[in-house]
């Protein structure tokens, strides 16, 4: 229906539930066809009807004058409706922006494809009235209930660092207000976050949704991640390697000495208890080195003759190796 309803029925927006009452009696007497037969007055006795459905009704008049003729539709979702103004923009549906998401929201959801209700409705003691014909009569009428809002869904990407120690971030929504999120300590790709109340607004008083986010990690450059376990991939050079030195080494609780073993190989690993990642009320995880012999790549004369020597020192390492 494209019409104003409050025209229809030819009463101002600010009139009250008697106001309404008695515009529908004199335009149900004019247009009813059973006094005035044809199209037309069928046509238009269907709209009156309508209007006086929708605005005798204290929460559907509450929706209609918050959404207008999209909330007659018979699948209407006011909460989603709101979704969709709030951070799409409204009109027929938008993209929430970057921080809660960037996901498309299709005004068609909001509706589930029904089209706007018909005529009838309670008012059969309007009608009994006017025609003699009885009906529902005194059916009262209870105030709206409160609805929770429905919750809002967002995603945000933080760094590995930030996944690993926790970070507090901000997440502007289509309200325009800063949203503080707390990243835990020990975040993981794909885990899930609830904040309370952040989510669409409840509906005649009641609660918000909540906003719930789903945490996506950068790869680091250098650790990987099992679990609570981190690794570590440490180069080392030659000498360090035969000697066994001590070397620094970064871990999320800062940098630390590792001894290296004299004689070490490429490819050992070595345990760090307690360095990997630490999450609240859990053991920490560990963090495993793994040596890793650095060959100089230069094309030296000093370095190949220093090569050349140890090579005169070095039993071939493959000997007995078979299939």
């Amino acid at each position: 229906m494209a019409k104003d309803l409050y025209a229809v029925l030819g009463v101002p927006k600010t009139a009250d539930e008697e106001t309404i009452k008695k515009a529908f009696r004199k335009l149900a007497m004019k247009y009813h066809p059973d006094k005035n037969p044809g199209k037309a007055n069928e046509a238009r006795f269907k709209e009156v009807n309508q209007a006086q459905e929708v605005l005798s009704d204290p929460q559907k008049r509450a929706l209609y004058d918050e959404f207008g003729e999209e909330s007659m539709s018979q699948n209407f979702d006011a909460d989603r409706a709101r979704v969709v103004r709030q951070y799409g923009g409204g009109g027929g549906g938008g993209r929430r922006p970057g921080g809660a998401g960037g996901q498309t929201v299709d005004i068609n959801d909001i509706f589930g494809g029904g089209g706007v209700g018909g005529g009838g409705g309670d008012f059969g003691d309007i009608l009994g009235d006017l025609f003699n014909r009885g009906g529902a009569g005194g059916r009262g009428r209870g105030a709206p209930r409160p609805s929770r809002g429905q919750d809002i869904e967002a995603e945000v990407t933080i760094e590995f660092a930030s996944a690993v120690k926790g970070a507090t971030l901000e997440l502007t929504l289509g309200t325009g207000e800063p949203v503080p999120v707390r990243i835990p300590a020990g975040a993981n790709e794909g885990s899930r976050l609830r904040i309370p109340g952040q989510g669409s607004p409840g509906a005649f008083g009641g609660p918000a949704g909540d906003l719930r986010i789903t945490v996506h990690v950068n790869p680091h450059p250098l650790f990987k991640r099992e679990d609570d376990d981190l690794h570590l991939d440490l180069p080392i050079t030659l000498a360090e390697a035969y000697r066994g030195e001590k070397v620094k080494i970064p871990t999320p609780d800062g940098e630390v000495t590792l001894k290296v073993p004299p004689r070490t190989q490429s490819g050992t690993m070595t345990r760090l208890r307690g360095k990997g990642v630490a999450r609240k009320g859990k053991e920490a995880g560990d963090l495993y080195v793994r040596f890793i012999v650095y060959v100089p790549t230069e094309d030296d004369p000093e370095v190949a003759k220093a090569i050349d020597l140890l090579a005169d020192k070095v039993p071939d390492p493959r000997v007995g190796m078979k299939f």
